[in-house]
C-alpha cells in the first residue's frame, strides 16, 4: 500500500460523492425527506449518515481532540449538508496527502457512537471507510429510485479507472 494507492481511493471516493451530490441537487424536498424503510428512514438520513462517517473518520485520522458525529447534531438543509460534504472531500484529500506512509501500519484510536473506544490499523480504517461509503451509495441509489429519480450515472470503480485513464503501469 502506497500513498499513490490511497490517493487514488480518495479520488474515487470524492468522484462518486460528487455524483451523489449532483443527484441530490436534482431531487425536491418531498423526495429528500420521504419516509422509506431502509437502514435509515429517508434519503436525508442516509446522506447525513454518509457525511457524518466521512467527517468522523477524518477527525479520528487527524486525532481531533473532540471528534463529533455530525449525525447527532446536523439540523441544516440539503444544501447545507452538500456544502459540508464538499468541504470534507477537500479535507479527506488533505488527510491522505499529509498522512505519513510510514504510519499506515500504526493503530488509529476511534470512538463508536455509543462511546466505546477501539483501535484498528490505519489502512484497515481507511478501507473500512471506502467500503462503508460504497455500501451506502448503493442504498442511496435504491432510495432515490423509490422516489422516482432515475437520472443516474455509473459510479463503479472500473468506470472510474477507465474514465480517468488509470492503468496498472501507473503503479509500477
Amino acid at each position: 500500500m502506497t500513498k499513490k494507492y490511497f490517493t487514488e481511493l480518495v479520488n474515487y471516493n470524492n468522484w462518486t460523492d460528487a455524483k451523489i451530490m449532483e443527484w441530490l441537487n436534482q431531487i425536491d424536498e418531498e423526495q429528500w425527506t420521504r419516509p422509506i424503510s431502509s437502514s435509515f428512514n429517508s434519503i436525508r438520513e442516509t446522506a447525513i449518515h454518509m457525511v457524518s462517517a466521512k467527517k468522523i473518520w477524518i477527525d479520528f485520522w487527524n486525532k481531533a481532540s473532540d471528534p463529533v458525529y455530525l449525525s447527532k447534531t446536523f439540523e441544516g438543509t440539503k444544501e447545507d449538508l452538500i456544502k459540508v460534504w464538499e468541504k470534507l472531500s477537500v479535507d479527506l484529500r488533505m488527510v491522505i496527502k499529509n498522512y505519513p506512509e510510514e504510519l499506515y501500519m500504526d493503530p488509529v484510536t476511534f470512538i463508536y457512537p455509543n462511546g466505546k473506544q477501539s483501535q484498528m490499523i490505519f489502512w484497515e480504517t481507511f478501507l473500512h471507510f471506502i467500503n462503508h461509503a460504497t455500501y451506502h451509495r448503493g442504498q442511496l441509489v435504491t432510495l432515490l429510485r423509490q422516489t422516482g429519480f432515475t437520472n443516474f450515472a455509473n459510479t463503479d470503480l472500473a468506470t472510474y479507472f477507465i474514465n480517468t485513464g488509470i492503468k496498472s503501469s501507473d503503479y509500477r
